[in-house]
């Protein structure tokens, strides 16, 4: 890439990180309503998941359709109707508030979750191709990424300070200051982007408009899914985002109900495991271009099982001292685990789009199905920890990243490189 097209390019990824914040802002305040579920609609920890569950679940059903609309319509116009869309789900969720319904939040949820997924099929395609893939393509999505984690580390700490110590009292209203200021994010977020130039290279040109609209188009034998690859990395993609959410919403509910603790304080320590995203995201970004998605895939997974380990088996009786509270050690090792999964995404995103060429709009929106995973994975670590305790139900995450190490040392190499691409 010459430096020329670098400058043209500035403006493009400021956008793009925009919306990476806005991404992890609306995903993990939908997460941090767990607390609010479980105490004002007596649920357990499993349902108090539901909103997270939803959100998710939305990337299912629209995953592969934003793929298609991507390829078809571009950039531009799939991140315009993702902030639309978006801006009419989280004002759902703020209406719920009014209407004491939790089915209200749910739905609200799950619209929110259809423009987090288109959101996420622009985001991360696009920032590699801006850094022209491979290493470079890698370390933007890590720069990009620490965006993200600034939108997950305000969206816990605001919803703690919103409910203060009185968690048995809290209600959805209570979040309507952090509904509104998510809101007023996505109308400026379009403003931004109709008038911003984002560049377009992989919307269909007006002959394959053409050829489709006519019947005419070539049925092309392949897709991503030939790719073996990529095929280990979709579910790769499934199984981390589970653990990055899972982690912690099942620490929030842990230490919530603490009276010890309180949503404010654990508000303040899940906030800080989004911050360490954040550190390790920008770490990332610095050291993206020398070192490959692999080696930095396979470190990250296997001192994450480690410092899950050491949440799991440590004595709660072994705490330390934060704001004049006794926080479990424990706590901390979760926060810690934010250096690992900070440069995941990118990794898995890289190794599995590698070498995928015209597949990859495609490759994003199946991609986005699997992001379901950051619903369904901790909507089953709450069901196990119904049955054997918050701490106990990390083994479900250990799993996870057990799969993530698997598919760094061996299931990420391209086998499939006779497959044209171009």
């Amino acid at each position: 890439m010459t430096k020329q097209q670098s400058k043209s390019n500035i403006l493009p990824i400021v956008v793009m990180f925009a919306l990476f914040f806005m991404i992890a802002f609306v995903t993990n305040f939908a997460g941090s309503m767990g607390v609010i579920v479980k105490n004002q609609f007596n649920a357990s920890a499993a349902l108090s998941q539901l909103g997270t569950l939803a959100n998710f679940i939305a990337y299912a059903c629209m995953g592969i359709p934003a793929g298609i609309i991507l390829k078809r319509k571009g950039y531009k116009f799939t991140s315009l109707t993702a902030v639309t869309v978006g801006f009419l789900g989280v004002g759902i969720q703020w209406m719920s508030g009014y209407a004491e319904s939790f089915l209200v939040y749910v739905i609200g949820a799950f619209v929110a979750g259809f423009a987090m997924c288109l959101l996420n099929i622009v985001v991360n395609p696009m920032l590699n191709t801006l850094g022209g893939g491979g290493n470079r393509g890698n370390q933007l999505i890590q720069f990009g990424g620490s965006c993200n984690s600034i939108g997950g580390t305000l969206a816990p700490i605001l919803l703690g300070y919103l409910i203060g110590g009185n968690v048995e009292t809290a209600s959805v209203s209570d979040a309507a200051p952090a509904m509104i200021i998510a809101m007023a994010i996505f109308l400026l977020a379009f403003v931004i982007i109709f008038f911003t130039n984002i560049p377009e290279p992989h919307m269909e040109t007006a002959e394959e408009k053409a050829a489709r609209l006519a019947g005419t188009q070539h049925k092309d034998p392949h897709s991503p899914l030939s790719f073996r690859h990529f095929v280990f990395g979709a579910l790769a993609i499934f199984f981390y985002v589970g653990v990055e959410v899972g982690i912690p919403n099942m620490a929030n509910l842990y230490m919530s109900g603490n009276p010890t603790v309180g949503a404010a304080i654990a508000g303040t320590i899940v906030g800080l495991y989004w911050l360490m995203m954040m550190f390790g995201r920008l770490i990332g970004g610095a050291i993206g271009g020398k070192v490959s998605s692999k080696t930095m895939l396979a470190v990250v997974s296997l001192v994450g099982i480690c410092l899950l380990l050491g949440v799991m088996f440590l004595p709660e009786t072994s705490v330390i001292s934060f704001k004049g509270v006794n926080l479990p050690v424990s706590m901390v090792l979760m926060v810690c685990c934010g250096l690992c999964t900070s440069v995941m995404w990118g990794s898995i995103f890289n190794l599995a789009a590698e070498g995928l060429g015209k597949y990859t709009p495609a490759a994003s929106g199946i991609f986005m199905a699997l992001v379901c995973g950051g619903g369904i994975v901790p909507f089953l670590q709450g069901l196990v920890a119904d049955g054997i305790g918050y701490i106990g139900s990390y083994v479900v995450t250990i799993a996870c990243l057990l799969y993530i190490l698997w598919y760094a040392l061996f299931g990420s190499k391209n086998v499939n490189k006779d497959i044209k691409v171009d």
